[in-house]
């Protein structure tokens, strides 16, 4: 919430009574919390030639540590000592200067009980991702708000809005909770005032106020209470490397080096390796770090404690305000990593149990691993001045699993091969010794910005049915598209077409999809099997919980066991086009005292020693019995 204080204007010396002014200042953050771990807070105010006067507080609890200026007068920054700080009050700022002086309020609130302990979204759960401008439109009068750049509402077209917002998600939590999910990921709902490609939130322009085409901030906090009510739990997702052009930071910027060269566009090159080479040219390195991501999105420049405290206590903020479960970390490869690192510590510190998790969009196991904690945790150091930079501890807890994505695509697609095919599930697993957490890394099997799944296996439903089943018991916390429990298709293209609207999301729309009525055959069955494993999951301490053992993939068949003292599950996968006969004696460790099994989503009896036919495309997730 971008707080907007009057300024009162007090009478002067001489008795002479100055104008009445309707100046403004904006605060950011725009309040905070007693109870707090960290015990410092950095706040930056925002108005006219604002660096031009002096403060004076008056509390018994917080003291002022020192304040800044930048280059830009219209910025001056304030740190305060909340050393003791032990309750809730009003702290007075009375500002001054040769001219004026006004006196404002900064308001500290009580923290909300057990702040502090939430454990957020853990393995435990099922996150659906959806963009919100494309799934339903639950409040008409904020489809086009008068002022904004973008004032366009046209769904024919895939790159301007929609018209989706917190009131249509709000009115499908039922929905939700019917098909087994737990957590909601939404795409940034921050403002993202650009004149065109708005949608989709990743080019924030403020970063303390929800965009009013989604909602406003205390809708959004009430939004979030609804779905913990509900029993679901709310991710946040956010943007550190860059910010959309027309950020009013950007338009007035505090000092050059906020962001990384304002004056010349240069584009990134998108090699994340290049952090980590030790042959990388310093010169595409700096490419990669310092390169914007597109010409609308200003990269910035992390060099100085003033841009890193405005985004760790702007993270804080929304966390403490809103009473989020977690966050997901747009472009994580890219930002400064060193700043990075201390974000992560700087949330822990606060809330030592919530999931942070990072989006890692690159290829190899290699590369992925550096982003996270892992056991390559070290300084190494480097006997040549030319040398590349020792490596750095990362501190991130957890990523999105790209490397399991491509892996389960090319499991589904590519013929069995040694290394190839479904034997890249089991690399995949195989090489988690290098991860410190690797059982709360996001597995998914698509998202926004890749092609949908059912278009990924050529709207081939048996094998749609493989990934969904590899989903839902493979070890991390999985994480399902929007619709895609409904087959809709579409190939990550220029025309966005994977982004497409959830039919019946819109008053008018034709047929509405979220009722069972209203989906073809094949729509359902695609339902309810989700559905079924969803809710078999989140009732299984085993797939939740449970350790997990593998056995090398053998004529094109993989199978995988989860388990622990409550129970064991054989997952068995035959991706390829004909039926294998598996000796399954050569699982008798992990079979051993069972006599049978039971398939989860159809109920039936599985054989599961001896031999047994697995036939072409099929999953059999199959519950052991004594």
């Amino acid at each position: 919430m971008r707080r907007i204080l009057t300024i009162v204007t007090f009478s002067f010396i001489f008795s002479l009574i100055a104008t009445a002014q309707e100046s403004k200042v904006e605060v950011f953050p725009p309040n905070w919390w007693a109870g707090m771990k960290s015990k410092n807070l950095q706040v930056m105010f925002y108005g006219k030639d604002i660096s031009t006067y002096k403060i004076n507080i008056q509390s018994k609890q917080v003291k002022l540590a020192g304040s800044s200026t930048f280059p830009n007068p219209n910025y001056l920054i304030i740190d305060f000592d909340l050393s003791n700080l032990k309750e809730a009050e009003k702290t007075k700022m009375t500002f001054f200067n040769e001219s004026d002086r006004f006196v404002m309020y900064y308001e500290f609130e009580e923290r909300k009980l057990g702040s502090a302990k939430r454990y957020g979204v853990t393995q435990q759960d099922l996150i659906y991702l959806l963009m919100p401008d494309r799934f339903a439109n639950g409040d008409t009068t904020n489809d086009v708000v008068e002022g904004m750049n973008e004032t366009e509402l046209d769904r024919s077209h895939m790159f301007k809005r929609h018209g989706g917002d917190l009131a249509g998600v709000e009115k499908h939590l039922d929905y939700f909770t019917a098909l087994g999910v737990t957590a909601l990921w939404m795409n940034p709902i921050m403002e993202n005032n650009q004149p065109k490609a708005s949608y989709h939130g990743y080019a924030i322009t403020n970063h303390y106020k929800v965009d009013p085409r989604i909602g406003t901030n205390e809708q959004f906090k009430n939004f979030v209470d609804s779905c913990h009510a509900k029993g679901l739990k709310v991710l946040q997702d956010v943007v550190y490397n860059h910010v959309g052009n027309e950020h009013w930071f950007i338009k007035d910027l505090p000092y050059e080096k906020w962001v990384n060269d304002i004056d010349s566009f240069g584009r990134t090159n998108y090699r994340a390796t290049t952090l980590f080479d030790p042959y990388a040219s310093p010169k595409e390195k700096d490419q990669f770090r310092y390169g914007w991501f597109d010409d609308h999105m200003p990269d910035l420049d992390f060099s100085t404690e003033y841009i890193r405290n405005y985004f760790i206590y702007n993270t804080i903020w929304w966390l403490e305000y809103a009473n989020l479960d977690g966050l997901r970390i747009d472009t994580y490869a890219y930002p400064d990593q060193d700043f990075m690192n201390e974000w992560v510590k700087a949330v822990k510190k606060e809330y030592p149990k919530l999931l942070l998790f990072g989006e890692t969009w690159v290829h190899g196991t290699g590369v992925q691993t550096y982003f996270a904690q892992n056991i390559y945790q070290y300084q190494k150091e480097f006997n040549s001045l030319e040398a590349p930079e020792p490596l750095q501890d990362a501190e991130l807890p957890n990523i999105t699993d790209f490397q399991m994505y491509y892996a389960i695509n090319n499991a589904l697609n590519n013929p069995a091969e040694w290394s190839k095919g479904v034997s890249e599930i089991y690399y995949v697993l195989a090489q988690d010794y290098l991860y410190k957490n690797p059982e709360k890394h996001v597995i998914f099997l698509d998202n926004h910005d890749v092609s949908r799944f059912y278009s990924v296996v050529n709207k081939d439903l048996e094998k749609f049915k493989i990934g969904i089943g590899l989903l839902m018991t493979l070890r991390g916390i999985p994480q399902l598209y929007y619709g895609t429990e409904i087959l809709l298709d579409g190939t990550a293209d220029p025309d966005g077409k994977v982004r497409q609207d959830f039919p019946g999301g819109w008053p008018n729309d034709p047929i509405n999809k979220f009722v069972d009525s209203n989906r073809t055959e094949l729509e359902n069955e695609a339902f309810n099997y989700i559905k079924a494993l969803a809710n078999y999951r989140k009732n299984s301490v085993v797939l939740k919980e449970g350790l997990t053992m593998q056995y090398t993939p053998k004529d094109g068949v993989y199978t995988f066991f989860r388990y622990r003292k409550e129970g064991t599950v054989m997952i068995m996968i035959n991706p390829t086009e004909k039926m294998v006969v598996v000796d399954a004696n050569r699982f008798e460790e992990r079979t051993n005292g069972f006599t049978l099994g039971k398939n989860v989503v159809t109920g039936k009896g599985e054989k599961i020693n001896g031999y047994v036919n697995m036939p072409a495309k099929t999953i059999k997730i199959i519950e052991l019995l004594k």
